[in-house]
């Protein structure tokens, strides 16, 4: 056929084929009026997602992975990985990126396929597989710009850190672009083989609820139905409207800040005196975008926080400055003030981490109990999976949604011998490569960590199922203190300490975001062997993205990782002390501060259980004290930021609730997608040596009138 002739047959095809992604195939309409027949008969089912898609083919697993799903997801990969970066080195605060993914791939797909179709050369409609491929494959990507450590762990290891830190004796690695690249590679894909044997017990058998795969799930299945599709384009009008807006806003922000302090984000809003103690909003529209995707209960903790330590506790400790401290000692020396923002905010987030890992822990136990005994319980006779093809022995009777999503998901398996094998392959490289890379990280200690990751990364993707919460960080901190001490102070404890954090936390936070997406994949109908070859191929992506912009931030902003700079990398700082309370013990701490580390230990653990025992209608007022402890570090400023995103939201609730539910993600994904891509111009502008061209700062009266003087003379 000559080029740029339309085809009748094929044209109908691809149109019935069109129809079809958007739930109006006849086929698809009499499966569905007979089902609710069947319904109104019987009363026995649910509405069913899978009666809707019934006549559409499903896709192959090499069919899945298509080759335009993976320039999307390397394009929204860079996107999301300077967003997350950007959250990285100020706050360490991340939200939920799922639904943005999931919305961005589903509008720059579907607008690729309606091109092809006007043009004649459309092959293969878009499917909700495809849609899941990309977004697993961008979640994977961005994910690795918050496993790597490059705000936390990583980071922690520089020179500048260790300065801050007043322990640069004690060792440090420099950042570079290819250590850390290699680094990724070699720590990064472990995780991914250890869960894969477990696909099928923690999906079908387990039938665990991994509530964020699941959400992400219904919203894919949604957008490939009429109404779905047409929300999904409002939704993507809104959020490229707010996206254009903060862009904008961002770059008419930079103007003004040529030079220290200066600019709309030192806006002293609440006074001067306030602004001294971190009180004020910044105008970022990146953290109101936060506060509108986060629960009002994190920013109301977040803020409670920042009123307690630079409110009250702070101003009260420089009260003691000679007693407690030396008086002459730099605000930035952890022999001062800064020892107490550290060590508290640290002693906080362990007993919050220590609660949790046992609750999550214990569940994760009984669960497992409750599993193992109602399979012995329940299972009268032995059936294999050839003899039974659902796979899943634990009800008699399943729905038509569970039959076809179980033999969807057992159709293309992925060999446990693979999964064992590439695990073995990958550690015993991983074994011989980083002793190099840290001599301080001997080979054993190694060997112990891939010994014990499997039953971890279980755990991790277990409780994740049940809680929706993966403790990576929480598990990297017992790698730094346990392997950290195992070195010890005089052998690069501190370093052998943050480096084995970097290699359990990658463990065990791809283990838990690969079973995530296979749940994902399975009420999706997308193959396992789809899912885990884009989970890998994301990972791969991260790993050469995300240390790419980490170096853009990191030449571009001299003092990136410095407290008052715009980007201080606070949780930098907060691993390396922990890193040194695990080697050196608690005898370099200032006077008290010991106790009143004890203390928020302590509270932080009671909280969480006052939390727990109450009633739900109760329980959810109660703060969250890994929430509080963020500022005591950083200050109250973004926390402001985000109770005015609370605000936004709560008001347009009340006023119009169907339209805030609708497009409030969308709003708020726009506000952080455009300031966050403006890191990208800001950065290039910054090594090209481009500075704003002016300054706005904000005295008092009589400093102003000092000023003057000077300019005018006398």
């Amino acid at each position: 056929m000559r080029k740029g002739v339309r085809n009748p047959d094929k044209d109908r095809q691809i149109v019935e084929h069109e129809l079809q992604e958007s739930g109006y195939s006849p086929e698809s309409e009499k499966a569905t009026n007979k089902h609710v027949e069947e319904e109104e008969e019987e009363d026995e089912e649910e509405e069913s997602v899978e009666k809707i898609f019934e006549s559409r083919e499903v896709p192959s697993w090499k069919k899945q992975l298509t080759l335009r799903a993976f320039v999307v997801s390397f394009m929204l990969s860079i996107l999301f990985s300077f967003i997350v970066m950007k959250l990285n080195l100020t706050t360490g605060i991340i939200p939920s990126l799922n639904v943005s993914a999931g919305l961005l791939g589903f509008f720059f797909v579907k607008t690729w396929t309606k091109v092809l179709y006007k043009s004649g050369y459309l092959k293969q409609p878009f499917t909700r597989q495809e849609n899941t491929v990309i977004q697993t494959c961008v979640v994977a990507s961005s994910g690795i710009a918050f496993s790597g450590g490059f705000g936390t762990y990583l980071f922690g290891m520089s020179e500048r850190i260790a300065k801050q830190s007043g322990d640069a004796s004690r060792g440090f690695k420099d950042p570079s672009l290819g250590w850390i690249i290699g680094f990724l590679f070699v720590v990064s894909f472990l995780g991914l083989f250890s869960v894969v044997p477990l696909r099928k017990i923690m999906v079908i058998d387990f039938k665990l609820t991994y509530p964020s795969g699941t959400a992400t799930a219904h919203l894919i299945n949604s957008f490939h139905t009429p109404q779905g599709a047409k929300l999904a384009k409002k939704q993507v009008r809104m959020l490229g409207r707010f996206f254009s807006l903060s862009f904008l806003w961002s770059f008419f922000q930079w103007f003004f800040t040529g030079g220290d302090n200066c600019g709309f984000s030192n806006f002293p809003t609440f006074g001067l005196k306030a602004y001294q103690y971190k009180f004020y909003f910044d105008f970022s529209a990146t953290y109101v975008g936060v506060g509108m995707i986060c629960p009002y209960i994190i920013n109301i903790s977040v803020l409670l926080g920042g009123i307690l330590s630079w409110g009250i506790m702070w101003p009260l400790i420089e009260t003691k400055k000679g007693d407690w401290f030396p008086a002459d000692v730099e605000s930035s020396s952890m022999h001062g003030l800064q020892a107490y923002k550290v060590f508290i905010a640290v002693a906080i987030i362990l007993g919050d981490g220590l609660y949790n890992f046992c609750k999550v822990l214990s569940r994760t136990l009984s669960g497992l109990f409750v599993q193992l005994r109602g399979t012995t319980t329940t299972r009268t006779s032995f059936t294999t999976q050839e003899e039974d093809p659902t796979g899943s022995p634990f009800t008699p009777k399943q729905s038509y949604d569970d039959q076809r999503r179980t033999r969807f998901f057992l159709k293309d398996q992925i060999p446990t011998w693979f999964a064992i094998g590439g695990y073995i392959t990958i550690a015993a490289t991983s074994t011989a490569i980083l002793p190099h890379m840290f001599h301080q990280l001997r080979w054993y200690y190694i060997l112990v960590i891939y010994i014990c990751a499997p039953v971890l990364a279980f755990c991790n993707a277990y409780g994740a199922g049940l809680t929706d919460w993966s403790l990576a960080s929480t598990y990297g901190k017992l790698a730094i203190f346990t392997i950290g001490a195992w070195a010890g102070s005089e052998h690069g404890g501190m370093l052998a300490g943050l480096a084995a954090c970097g290699v359990m936390m990658n463990i065990v936070s791809t283990a838990s975001d690969l079973t995530q997406d296979f749940k994902t994949g399975y009420l999706t109908l997308s193959s396992p062997k789809s899912m885990f070859i884009s989970q890998v191929i994301g990972t791969a992506m991260g790993c050469v993205v995300s240390p790419c912009v980490f170096w853009l931030f990191y030449n571009a902003f001299d003092d990136l990782g410095l407290p008052n700079s715009e980007y201080p990398a606070p949780f930098a700082t907060v691993y390396r002390s922990m890193a040194k309370l695990g080697v050196e013990g608690v005898a370099s701490l200032p006077r008290e501060c010991l106790v009143l580390c004890y203390a928020f230990f302590g509270v932080a653990i009671l909280v969480n259980i006052v939390k727990d025992s109450l009633a739900s209608k109760w329980g959810r007022f109660v703060p969250l004290p890994m929430a509080m402890a963020i500022p005591f570090f950083l200050g109250p400023y973004f926390a402001i930021d985000m109770c005015v995103g609370s605000l936004v939201l709560f008001v347009w609730e009340r006023v119009d609730a169907a339209k805030a539910g609708a497009f409030g993600t969308a709003v708020a994904s726009g506000l952080i997608c455009g300031d966050g891509i403006w890191s990208l111009p800001s950065s290039v502008l910054a090594i090209a040596g481009v500075n704003p061209p002016v300054c706005m700062k904000f005295l008092s009266a009589a400093t102003n009138s000092k000023v003057d003087k000077f300019l005018h003379g006398p």
